[in-house]
C-alpha cells in the first residue's frame, strides 16, 4: 500500500470549501433518507453522534439521541459503576421501545439499537468495557487524543479478543491514512477522525500537530473499509453536509449539543441569561474535577448559553442536512457525493449573511 502524505500540500477545513449544486429531482425534502453506518455492524437513522464529553453525553442525552435516530456516546470520566448505571438507564428505555431481542446472541441485554460508551486505552479499560457490555453497551469507543498509538493497538487486541462478538469497537482519534490502515489491521470496526479541530481543543496550539478536518477525512476515506466518524470543528448543518460529502459516514457533535437540557450539568443563571458549563476532555478543568494530574492540558473550558431541549437543535441540523441533499439531487446519504470548490476569504465572507451590522 502506497500512502498519500500531506507534506508540503495545502490541507482544507470546512470554511475552505463550498459544495456545488447539481440537477435535482428531489420532490420533497421530508422524504430524504438519512440512515447510515455507525460501525461495521450497527446503523443509525440519522448521522449524528453525541460526543463522549462529560458536559455533553450521559444517559439523558443518549436516550434522547436514540429517540431522534442518532446515538450518544456515554463519557468515561466517571467510575465504572457510575458509567454502567448510565448504560443501564439507556438499555431500560430502549428495550421498552424496540421489539428486537435475540437470545441466540447469548445476552439477555442485546438489542440491535446501538448503545455506545467510551473507554480509555490503558488502566481499567478492559474491565470497564466488559462491565459496560454486560450492562447492554454494544458499541465501545476507544476515546484518546492520539489514536495511532501502541496503547490503542494493545487495547484493540484485548477488546476484540475478550468482548462478545456482537460488540463493535470504534477507535481514534486519527488524521492520516497510515493511522487508518493500522487501526483497521488492529481490528477497529469504525474510525474516529479529527485531531486538533474541536471548538475547545488547543492541541494544534500546544503541540503544532493536527490536520485540517476536510483533508483528514478525505485521507482516511480513501483507504477505509469501515465507517468513518468526523469529529471536531462542526459548527452548523452545512459543516455536517461537507463532512459527509467528502466521505464521512457520521459526525460527532460536542459544542452544538452542549448547553441543552439533556447535557450533564446544572443551569447557571447570571444577569445575562441562562448558561451551562462546556469543557474539553483534555482541559485543566476536566482533569482537575476528575482527579487527574493537570498536565498535558490541550483544551479549554467555558460556559455556553442554555439552548433548551436537544430535539430542537437536532431537528434544525437535520432540516439543514436534508436541504443540502436536495441541492445535490440526492435522496439518501449513499448518493450524496457533490463536487466542491475551494474558496478565498472573500468567498467565506460572502457565504455568511453580510447585510447585518
Amino acid at each position: 500500500m502506497n500512502y498519500t502524505h500531506n507534506y508540503n500540500k495545502t490541507s482544507l477545513t470546512y470554511d475552505d470549501i463550498t459544495l456545488c449544486p447539481s440537477y435535482s429531482e428531489v420532490e420533497s425534502r421530508t422524504k430524504i433518507e438519512l440512515s447510515t453506518k455507525l460501525s461495521t455492524n450497527y446503523t443509525i437513522r440519522v448521522p449524528l453522534v453525541a460526543s463522549c464529553m462529560d458536559t455533553v453525553c450521559e444517559s439523558d442525552m443518549a436516550i434522547k439521541m436514540a429517540e431522534l435516530g442518532g446515538v450518544g456516546c456515554i463519557h468515561r470520566f466517571m467510575s465504572i459503576e457510575d458509567q454502567v448505571r448510565e448504560v443501564s438507564k439507556v438499555l431500560y428505555v430502549i428495550k421498552k421501545t424496540t421489539s428486537v431481542e435475540d437470545t441466540s446472541r447469548l445476552s439477555l441485554n442485546f438489542v440491535s439499537t446501538p448503545i455506545m460508551a467510551a473507554v480509555g486505552a490503558n488502566g481499567d479499560y478492559l474491565e470497564r468495557a466488559l462491565e459496560l457490555t454486560n450492562a447492554g453497551a454494544n458499541v465501545i469507543l476507544i476515546d484518546v487524543a492520539h489514536g495511532h498509538h501502541k496503547f490503542v493497538k494493545d487495547a484493540l487486541g484485548q477488546l476484540k479478543q475478550n468482548l462478545p462478538y456482537w460488540v463493535d469497537v470504534i477507535a481514534g482519534n486519527i488524521a492520516t491514512q497510515r493511522a487508518a490502515m493500522d487501526l483497521m489491521d488492529w481490528g477497529a470496526d469504525g474510525l474516529r477522525v479529527g485531531i486538533g479541530g474541536g471548538s475547545l481543543c488547543s492541541t494544534r496550539v500546544q503541540t503544532g500537530f493536527g490536520v485540517p478536518n476536510i483533508s483528514s477525512i478525505q485521507q482516511v476515506v480513501e483507504v477505509a473499509n469501515v465507517p468513518v466518524m468526523a469529529d471536531g470543528g462542526i459548527r452548523s448543518s452545512g459543516d455536517i453536509a461537507k463532512a459527509i460529502a467528502v466521505g464521512a459516514d457520521n459526525v460527532m457533535l460536542g459544542s452544538l449539543l452542549a448547553g441543552t437540557k439533556e447535557s450533564p450539568g446544572n443551569i447557571i443563571e447570571n444577569g445575562d441569561g441562562l448558561y451551562k458549563r462546556y469543557r474539553g476532555s483534555a482541559s485543566r478543568e476536566t482533569k482537575t474535577i476528575h482527579g487527574q494530574v493537570a498536565r498535558n492540558v490541550e483544551g479549554e473550558s467555558t460556559i455556553v448559553p442554555f439552548k433548551g431541549g436537544v430535539e430542537f437543535v437536532v431537528e434544525g441540523l437535520l432540516d439543514g442536512l436534508r436541504s443540502a441533499l436536495s441541492y445535490a439531487g440526492a435522496s439518501n446519504l449513499a448518493n450524496f457525493w457533490p463536487e466542491y470548490v475551494v474558496v478565498t476569504q472573500s468567498g467565506v465572507n460572502e457565504a455568511r449573511p453580510h447585510l447585518i451590522y
